[in-house]
């Protein structure tokens, strides 16, 4: 991996948590809002809690260069 890929890991790392619980939100939200889907809650919060985890992983990855954009364009004119 080259820098540029170490730095993207490393922020995609950080933004990690935060993704992760605005998916794990808006899928309880749904569990909780949907009379269908509360009555099986007892499998679908389970189901919501694994596919978080397994979700946010490339969402954080494809987020984080808009996260660094700030950071890039500064390198790039010569300012600190």
């Amino acid at each position: 991996m080259n820098n540029d890929s170490w730095a993207r890991l490393r922020v995609a790392a950080l933004i990690y948590c935060m993704v992760n619980a605005a998916v794990f939100g808006v899928g309880m939200v749904a569990i909780l809002s949907i009379a269908a889907l509360m009555s099986h809650a007892f499998f679908w919060i389970p189901a919501v809690v694994a596919s978080s985890f397994v979700i946010s992983a490339p969402l954080a990855w494809f987020i984080a260069p808009w996260m660094m954009m700030r950071f890039i364009r500064a390198n790039s004119t010569g300012h600190t």
